[in-house]
């Protein structure tokens, strides 16, 4: 069983920046991809960027691309997901996830879910 632990969402102002961590523990980290979702609300919940367990691969939402960085340390069990130029579109919960795929986009690729952390961008 892995547990996953979101931090650092907060309040940014547009074109602001925030890097997001996810911690694990409970299992063998390195053996599971990771990815960020998030969701905002009334909408579901929506692919943002995920990592391979080597991090020799990485795959991101068009919405995320040039902006959003995922990143990993498996000597450390976190994955990170570092965001630039936010918008206020990008105001959601953002979640982690640990799936066993190479590099899984879709929600039901993951086995494990953190709580979430709230990002908020204002205008």
């Amino acid at each position: 069983q892995v547990q996953l632990v979101e931090s650092g969402g907060g309040l940014v102002q547009a074109g602001g920046s925030l890097r997001l961590s996810c911690a694990a523990s409970g299992g063998t980290f390195s053996r599971y991809a990771m990815g960020w979702f998030r969701q905002a609300p009334g909408k579901g919940r929506e692919f943002v960027a995920c990592i391979s367990w080597s991090a020799g691969r990485t795959a991101y939402a068009d919405s995320a691309k040039g902006r959003i960085t995922i990143s990993r340390d498996n000597a450390k069990n976190t994955v990170y997901l570092q965001m630039n130029s936010l918008k206020t579109e990008d105001t959601a919960t953002y979640y982690c996830a640990a799936g066993r795929s190479l590099v899984p986009i879709g929600v039901n690729e993951y086995d494990y879910w953190g709580q979430g952390t709230q990002v908020t961008v204002s205008s």
